[in-house]
């Protein structure tokens, strides 16, 4: 009645502000009008015009800078949780003005704390536009505030703020306002903030980086790739460029898009003169005004290579373009050729050639030397805050390095042809050297240091993440900061990406061996999310171990990798995936015999896990398994692992393993047919019935070896047998064709056994011997 009155305008002559100091001469009242409120909004029960025509103005006069203090405190809370409510138009209308002057209020700090606590959802409603317009010089307020409580709220609300801004501002003003939040000198704040730091890392997860992307359905896909060959071919076609190109695609994930167009740009520079522009100097600005240094987003890609992928990729929009270096480039080919035509005369007076270095013409047409490569190098070092500059700077190292491989390849070649002039034969020594410089240039190539990193986070917010592990941390910060920093480990994984894996495999491994069993139970629950990041070659070398040694730990460790053990097995090959066949039966032991929902999930995972191997292995290794966990006390347990026989029997008669079916199938009849408790054959009724339904195997087949055991069953002497007997010779046998005809083997026993089931004493059994298939009725799961 009093929120009713509070709302309706037209009860009394009072303004809403006065209606609302009439009711709440008690602070219950009060506390149970807004709560009252809060369940209209949360319910729909409120149309939008109420609330932007009734409760919008009332909040704003409350939080007027006259209006009581309670009610302003309140009111603000009511505000926040509204928010969420309403559409963008109407907050930013109505309630964002407001709320930044509430972010400043400096009288009550009470309402600046809930500001801060609920700023992440005004940034999530207005957008980004307003977030970097008008809420983040506000947000720097609020985390420089002078009570610690105000700056934790902030950490804890980071990450949220940094989604909603962009790449530009998340790295160079929030990322240096976060480092000061881990810095600060309350121990809470700082807390907050070591706990907020993975997700905060996690912002900054770019797909074109990581080669990852999440489905709606939130699991992780790998984003389609382009070709190694038709990348190859696009950068260069020339012999004499192979060695530095296949060091710069040396690589998988330099296959990705946008590194194929700063390889693209690259190619420029060390590529052969038929990929040149016609005309220029490869330092000359392109025709459409794209300098050297600014790589062209829609120029590398053909309509064919644009049509193979398909997802979108925001990383060639959001990109800022690399600073124009033409001019440079120009004055430096200038001063190039000034040294070298003052170096011709004192390479002359060189001794027969020894020692002589090779200087390449600098030629517009001709490839770029060692010298131009540095050259550009150096132009680029003051423009090393750009993600983008430091990413092309990696690529240029990488020719650079290539250059001077080639440069002694030819040197070397150079000395051999000379030999082979005087000798007529290279010596041994010169052979040696050559398949010694030969196998340098592959080492370089496929070094792990030599492919291109990304420096997709600034490098203090790593250093802190990484010093998460230190003992020191859990004594001054939080004892828990390690289980904060494995919770939190797969996104930071996913920002970094894989090539990226080598700065945090100390720390995964630091992490898999602490001492506390939650951290590595945290590390088990998300393995198999960090092997679909990692890819099959990095998880067999680096996870497999740590997967391995979670399996022999404590049963709380042991649960979080059995509930993915199927998402993680289908990532490894065929023959490291067979030898966890013999470990499956480890499962079966736990340290609490109680611990039934351990064994419940051990069938679920089965169930899924039998796709995965040959029908020889599942008879094998998985059938004996599923038959110990249909015995099992609980019958829960038991539930589950007829499902899984099923699925056993299934996969035998697809892959047309009619003699394993047949004998898994006697060993049914002989365990639960003739089992001397009546439990184990009311299973056996509702594996029969399931086999059905599946279509597991032909219904001959079904008919000459299942049907007659389970036709005996209908005089059972215990009526919970016989009303799954009746259940699925009428709801499931009866229903197919092949029973349907009358002149089937077994019609007249069929017809013959629902009769007596008919006119059974028990009403149980009548019901459903007589019941239409059609119709639903109540499951009856609970009687097994």
């Amino acid at each position: 009645i009093r929120i009713t009155a509070f709302l309706d305008a037209g009860q009394d002559n009072l303004t809403p502000l006065g209606r609302l100091e009439k009711y709440a001469f008690s602070e219950n009242v009060r506390k149970t009008s807004q709560a009252a409120l809060l369940v209209l909004l949360e319910q729909g029960l409120m149309s939008k015009a109420d609330m932007e025509g009734k409760v919008c103005p009332v909040l704003l006069e409350l939080t007027e800078p006259s209006s009581d203090d309670d009610y302003k405190i309140e009111a603000v809370a009511i505000m926040c949780k509204l928010v969420t409510m309403l559409t963008k138009d109407t907050v930013e209308h109505l309630l964002l003005l407001r709320f930044c002057e509430l972010c400043s209020d400096v009288r009550l700090f009470q309402v600046r704390k809930v500001c801060a606590a609920n700023f992440g959802e005004f940034c999530s409603i207005v957008g980004q536009e307003a977030t970097e317009k008008l809420l983040m010089p506000k947000f720097f307020d609020l985390c420089s505030d002078s009570l610690w409580g105000i700056r934790k709220a902030c950490a804890e609300c980071f990450m949220v703020v940094s989604n909603c801004t962009s790449p530009e501002v998340r790295r160079t003003k929030l990322s240096p306002l976060f480092i000061n939040l881990i810095c600060d000198q309350s121990r809470w704040v700082r807390q907050a903030a070591f706990q907020s730091l993975g997700r905060f890392i996690s912002t900054f997860a770019n797909p074109s980086i990581t080669g990852l992307n999440f489905c709606e359905d939130g699991t992780l896909h790998e984003i389609l790739k382009i070709s190694s060959e038709r990348h190859r071919h696009k950068v260069t076609t020339s012999n004499s460029s192979n060695s530095r190109n296949s060091f710069i695609d040396g690589s998988p994930d330099s296959l990705i898009q946008p590194r194929s167009v700063q390889l693209q740009s690259t190619s420029d520079l060390t590529g052969p003169p038929s990929h040149r522009p016609e005309g220029n100097s490869s330092t000359q600005p392109k025709e459409d005004g794209t300098s050297l240094g600014q790589p062209k987003h829609s120029a590398p890609f053909s309509r064919q290579q644009m049509d193979d992928c398909t997802v979108f990729n925001s990383f060639n929009f959001w990109r800022s373009p690399l600073p124009d270096i033409t001019q440079d480039l120009q004055l430096l080919q200038e001063e190039e050729r000034d040294e070298v035509i003052e170096k011709e005369d004192e390479t002359m007076r060189d001794t027969e050639g020894e020692g002589k270095e090779d200087v390449p013409s600098l030629d517009a047409q001709g490839p770029a030397t060692s010298s131009q490569i540095q050259k550009v190098l150096d132009c680029l070092q003051p423009h090393l805050d750009d993600p983008d500059v430091q990413a092309q700077v990696k690529v240029l190292s990488a020719a650079l390095k290539a250059a001077q491989l080639e440069s002694q390849r030819e040197d070397a070649d150079e000395s051999v042809s000379e030999s082979n002039g005087s000798t007529g034969s290279p010596t041994s020594d010169e052979l040696s050297a050559m398949s010694e410089l030969s196998l340098t240039d592959a080492q370089i190539s496929d070094s792990p240091s030599s492919s291109p990193v990304l420096n997709v986070i600034p490098q203090q917010l790593l250093d802190q993440y990484l010093s998460m592990t230190d003992p020191a941390r859990a004594q001054t910060v939080d004892t828990e900061i390690a289980k904060h920093c494995a919770f939190s480990l797969p996104g930071v994984v996913l920002t970094l990406g894989r090539q990226n894996w080598h700065c945090l495999k100390d720390t995964y491994e630091t992490l898999a061996t602490d001492v506390q069993w939650k951290v590595r139970r945290t590390l088990a629950f998300s393995i198999h999310e960090l092997a679909v990041i990692l890819g099959d070659q990095l998880t067999a070398a680096d996870l497999v171990p740590i997967f391995n040694c979670f399996l022999k730990d404590l049963d709380e460790v042991r649960i979080g990798v059995l509930k993915h053990l199927y998402d993680f097995l289908k990532l490894l090959h065929a023959d490291k995936r067979r030898e966890y066949l013999y470990q499956l039966q480890e499962f079966m032991v736990t340290d609490n015999s109680r611990n039934w929902r351990f064994r419940y999930e051990l069938a679920e995972q089965l169930i899924l896990i039998i796709e995965l191997y040959s029908h020889n292995d599942v008879y094998d290794y998985l059938r004996q398994i599923a038959l110990n966990l249909c015995s099992d006390k609980v019958s829960e347990v038991r539930w589950i692992s007829y499902k899984l026989v099923v699925e056993i029997l299934q996969k035998l008669y697809a892959c047309e393993a009619h003699d394993l079916g047949l004998n898994f199938i006697n060993e049914l009849i002989m365990r639960f047919c003739h089992c001397s408790k009546w439990v184990g054959r009311q299973a056996f009724a509702f594996i029969c019935q399931a086999i059905v339904e599946e279509d597991c195997m032909p219904m001959d087949q079904f008919a000459q070896h299942l049907l007659p055991s389970l036709l005996s069953l209908s005089s059972d002497p215990v009526p919970n047998v016989r009303v799954l007997v009746a259940k699925a010779l009428r709801q499931s046998v009866l229903e197919k064709p092949y029973f349907k005809d009358p002149g089937s083997a077994y019609s007249d026993e069929l017809e013959e056994a629902l009769s007596e089931l008919r006119m059974d004493k028990d009403r149980d059994v009548r019901f459903f011997s007589t019941l239409d298939p059609n119709r639903n009725v109540m499951d009856t799961s609970a009687l097994i």
